[in-house]
């Protein structure tokens, strides 16, 4: 009888323990539902709005081709001359005006699908002409911020290409090590650290 009650008191607080851990869990968006476009965080509008990047030029920045706001951060110790200065500073204007043109079409091409959605309008077809709206805008986004780091990359020497990479964290600093039997003036000069 002994056996028998603890029996039971063993499956009645396990089975307890089950119910408790086995609801299911919330899902990762939750809370997004309230935003006004869902696919769209404020902070993705904003973004969009100033001409950021929104990691779109990642294929070019981790593969060493500098983008002109970082390059405009660290003119000084890149160095950049002023005519590279005024160079990159027309690239990153003419970059960040298209970007925020594009960024509102895209901004407006996704609050017509959230709508569609929201009222239940959407069909196979009208949604395949949003999705390609959609898709047109990222491409050219992209394309506005890769273009930018090949025109700025054009601007530069391979010392201040490989100095930009340093100081961002991608490659070690040419200017940190000199071989030995150099002399330190003319090694820091070849190198760009001057």
């Amino acid at each position: 009888m002994k056996h028998l009650i603890l029996s039971s008191l063993a499956l009645i607080v396990s089975g307890a323990a089950v119910a408790q851990h086995s609801h299911t869990p919330p899902s990762p968006y939750a809370g997004e539902d309230a935003r006004a476009i869902k696919s769209l965080s404020d902070d993705d509008i904003a973004e969009l709005r100033r001409g950021g990047g929104w990691g779109l030029a990642k294929a070019a920045e981790l593969n060493g081709l500098p983008g002109p706001a970082h390059l405009l951060e660290l003119k000084d110790e890149i160095p950049l001359s002023a005519e590279q200065v005024s160079a990159i500073e027309r690239i990153f204007e003419r970059m960040r005006a298209d970007a925020i043109a594009e960024g509102e079409r895209l901004i407006a091409r996704e609050r017509v699908l959230e709508e569609g959605f929201r009222a239940r309008s959407v069909t196979e077809d009208g949604l395949r002409a949003l999705l390609r709206d959609i898709g047109e805008s990222r491409s050219a986004l992209r394309y506005i911020h890769l273009t930018a780091y090949l025109s700025a990359s054009a601007v530069l020497s391979v010392q201040q290409v490989a100095r930009y990479n340093a100081l961002r964290g991608y490659r070690s600093d040419p200017c940190a090590t000199m071989p030995e039997g150099h002399d330190a003036a003319l090694w820091r000069k070849h190198q760009g650290c001057e």
